[in-house]
């Protein structure tokens, strides 16, 4: 299993939801609008002044996934790729997390693998 820390920050004209209903909320959204192929097992959330923080724990693909002994383990790369692509489709699909939070920035040194790169060629 990989765990992805990510956060959303809140939109500033939004006034902050309820804190005892707002990380239930959130976690819905996300587990309403993933896929089986995001892995998604579980997600927690912790609202605080500025942003939502969130946890994502997202089930760790076949074993063609690890690194080749010697390299430090599992591709942590791939487990941050789907967590960015899961909260860009959540957050574009979800009225709810639209209206509350900016949209999510990608992790840093985040590449997107061969053929999803939208740049033209």
């Amino acid at each position: 299993m990989d765990l992805v820390y990510a956060s959303l920050d809140r939109r500033p004209a939004v006034a902050a939801p309820d804190p005892a209903t707002e990380a239930a909320e959130a976690v819905q959204a996300l587990l309403a609008h993933s896929t089986l192929a995001d892995g998604l097992e579980h997600a927690t959330a912790l609202p605080s002044p500025s942003r939502l923080d969130l946890l994502l724990y997202l089930l760790t693909p076949g074993a063609e996934s690890l690194r080749p002994e010697g390299s430090g383990g599992r591709d942590n790369q791939a487990a941050a790729h789907r967590a960015t692509h899961l909260l860009a489709r959540c957050h574009a699909a979800s009225p709810l997390l639209r209206h509350r939070y900016l949209p999510p920035v990608p992790f840093p040194d985040h590449r997107a693998p061969p053929g999803l790169d939208s740049s033209p060629e």
